[in-house]
């Protein structure tokens, strides 16, 4: 896997642990596991761990299956989750 050349932005650090926050969220309040979440998702544990820490980008496939079987719509992951610098 490449690496990335650039370390991301404060702001983009920022609104990944808010995601990751939010999947946590959603998958405590559906009573899941991370294995179990993982499984349904065809990933391993560690990615879903490091998506809750907010170490990893969540891929809009991935975050489709999370909210599916979390029972979360994906607008509630990311609502709120403010874009660039200045939030705007």
């Amino acid at each position: 896997m490449p690496t990335r050349r650039t370390t991301p932005p404060d702001w983009v650090i920022t609104r990944r642990r808010e995601l990751g926050e939010r999947i946590a969220d959603c998958r405590r309040a559906a009573g899941l596991s991370q294995d179990q979440l993982a499984d349904h998702v065809g990933v391993e544990r560690r990615s879903i761990q490091r998506y809750e820490r907010g170490e990893r980008d969540v891929g809009f496939a991935v975050l489709l299956l999370i909210a599916e079987r979390t029972g979360c719509e994906v607008a509630d992951l990311v609502r709120g989750i403010k874009a660039g610098p200045g939030g705007g």
